[in-house]
């Protein structure tokens, strides 16, 4: 009988076994398919994530481009002040002016005008807009013909008069010299 009694033990304890080593095998096809699930979550994460900065960015530098957009041309503005300054204290002189010191007031008016002048020139300069050339023949990209005039002097074509000068901006055209031109 203590022999059976083996047996029976034995076999209990390899049943046993065998249940735990399936159950082992089932927990490792769980555990891959578990480990997937979380990868897979965890990528998931992760390109919520990339795609919030991505949108994030993108905002950001869309306002950047705004502002950039609506504060261009602030430097330039800056410069034009002093000019207008320049303006200013001119007219301040003229309303201080009376029959007395009228060509003394004069006198100084011309030499500020110019001096304002000349300053408003190199406020244009250093933001590149040049004064378009206007000798020699006529040139349709930057040129503007609103009339011709007989001319002995000129060849047909060529600028004889200087209505409005022009200007670019770079190498753009900003606004044409209007000119007359030789028949």
């Amino acid at each position: 009988m203590g022999q059976e009694k083996e047996n029976e033990l034995e076999q209990t304890q390899n049943e046993e076994h065998t249940e735990e080593a399936q159950s082992e095998e089932k927990g490792q096809e769980a555990d891959p398919l578990e480990a997937a699930q979380a990868e897979a979550a965890e990528y998931k994460d992760k390109y919520i994530r990339a795609h919030a900065d991505f949108e994030n960015a993108k905002k950001r530098l869309e306002k950047d481009k705004m502002n950039a957009v609506a504060y261009a041309n602030e430097s330039f503005a800056k410069d034009i002040l002093a000019v207008l300054d320049s303006f200013e204290n001119a007219l301040s002189a003229i309303e201080g002016a009376d029959k007395e010191n009228a060509s003394e007031v004069l006198e100084k008016m011309q030499e500020g005008v110019k001096l304002t002048y000349e300053q408003l020139k190199k406020v244009l300069e250093k933001n590149q807009i040049k004064e378009i050339a206007c000798k020699g023949e006529l040139n349709p990209e930057v040129h503007q013909a609103i009339m011709q005039v007989e001319s002995d002097e000129h060849d047909t074509n060529d600028i004889v008069q200087v209505m409005q000068k022009g200007y670019t901006i770079k190498d753009r055209v900003l606004r044409p010299a209007m000119v007359s031109t030789a028949k």
